[in-house]
Parts: structure tokens; C-alpha cells; sequence
């Protein structure tokens, strides 16, 4: 029953994240690759805006957070570790190079958030606790904790979902109640990184309590 649960919980997660990549490289890099209706809402642009500058990192931002989502999703498969070890650690190294450069671009992009400083405070941050996040499952991994491994993976992969999460409570704050779009834009952001490390929590305590244990030949005796 648990395995079940376990097996339609993450092909869920990989349909939700399928989509979200289809939906976003679709509408930012061929029906809006200039970004106007997203840049329509930004007030507060300082005098270091550069308009193509912008648009490349954020492009290499989006191209790369679909592949931290991708490579990520590939790796909570069990079925892909036991089969191809190989290819689950290159993945993982993947995943790893994405969140980095996503994190890198952030960084750039961050001055420039809608909503001003409140805003780039909260992806700065955000970004130094994904990396602490990643590099903190890779080290667990390296050292063969699988255990730790999975947890702190769990907690660096929900913040792939940052930006849908972040669009979504925009929505419901701005074209639901009515609130300005600054106000639900700043709403969604902070809402978002509390979602995620709530959501992290919980799929670790329910989903992933059991500690991960070895078979002899050093895989570990789960199957999904």
C-alpha cells in the first residue's frame, strides 16, 4: 500500500514537473521571449538595468532550472539507481551544475526583482540556502550516507518548484482578491520559500521516514 502511494506520489511529481517545464519554456522563450508582459511590472528598476544583458541571464536562468527540475526528478528514482548507477551519479553532478547556475544567474537577476529590495533580500538568501542545501546532500552522498542523502536532496529539489509556486500565489493574491501586483508578486515570493521548506519537511517525515537500508552489493533495498 505505502509503495503504492510512494510510486503514484512521484509519477505525480514528474507529471507537475513535465508540464511546468513545457509551460514556462513555451510562454518566456516563444510567445514572450522579450519578457513584456513580465517587465510590464517592474517599477523599481535601478540604473544598472540592462536590457539585453537581462535577457540573456534570464534566459540561461529558465534554460537551466529545467534542468535542475528534470535531472532532479530523474533521481528519485530508485528503478534508475539500481539500474544505472553510472548515470545516476553523472545525473546527480548534472543537477547539481544546474542549481549552481541558476543560482549564479539569480544572483544577477536579484537587484532587479520585481518589488524591489524586499524581494532581492528574499532570492539572495533563498540562494545561499539552496546551495548550502545541495552541497550539503552532496557531501552526505560522498560520505554514503543515502539516508541524509535523500532528506537533504528533498529539501534542495523543492526549490525548483520556487517560480511556479511564486506565479501561482501571485494569481491568487493579484487576479483572485485584488491586491496589487507588487504586494502579490512580494506575497508570492515569501510564500513560496515557506511552502517549499514546509513541503520538504513533510515528505521527509511521511514519505522518506524510514532510514535506507543496504543490500550487500552496497544498493539500497527499495524499489519504486
Amino acid at each position: 500500500m505505502k509503495q503504492t502511494v510512494s510510486k503514484k506520489l512521484y509519477f505525480t511529481l514528474i507529471l507537475v514537473t513535465v508540464v511546468f517545464i513545457v509551460y514556462v519554456l513555451g510562454k518566456n522563450l516563444v510567445l514572450d521571449p522579450q519578457f513584456t508582459e513580465f517587465l510590464s511590472h517592474k517599477t523599481k528598476l535601478s540604473s544598472s538595468f540592462v536590457m539585453p544583458a537581462w535577457l540573456s541571464v534570464v534566459r540561461v536562468h529558465i534554460i537551466f532550472g529545467c534542468i535542475a527540475m528534470l535531472s532532479g526528478v530523474a533521481n528519485f528514482s530508485m528503478r534508475l539507481l539500481k539500474r544505472n548507477r553510472l548515470l545516476h551519479r553523472v545525473n546527480g553532478i548534472v543537477y547539481l551544475l544546474a542549481v549552481i547556475a541558476v543560482i549564479f544567474t539569480s544572483g544577477y537577476l536579484a537587484p532587479h526583482s520585481t518589488g524591489g529590495k524586499v524581494n532581492s533580500i528574499a532570492f539572495n538568501l533563498l540562494n545561499i540556502v539552496w546551495l548550502v542545501f545541495s552541497i550539503t546532500a552532496y557531501i552526505a552522498i560522498k560520505r554514503r550516507n543515502i539516508t541524509s542523502h535523500r532528506k537533504w536532496m528533498v529539501r534542495s529539489y523543492v526549490f525548483c518548484f520556487t517560480n511556479m509556486l511564486t506565479h501561482i500565489l501571485l494569481f491568487i493574491s493579484h487576479d483572485w482578491l485584488g491586491f496589487n501586483y507588487e504586494a502579490s508578486y512580494t506575497f508570492g515570493v515569501y510564500g513560496s520559500i515557506v511552502i517549499n521548506l514546509t513541503a520538504a519537511e513533510i515528505v521527509n517525515r511521511f514519505v522518506f521516514k524510514a532510514p535506507v537500508k543496504l543490500l550487500p552489493n552496497g544498493l539500497p533495498a527499495l524499489d519504486r
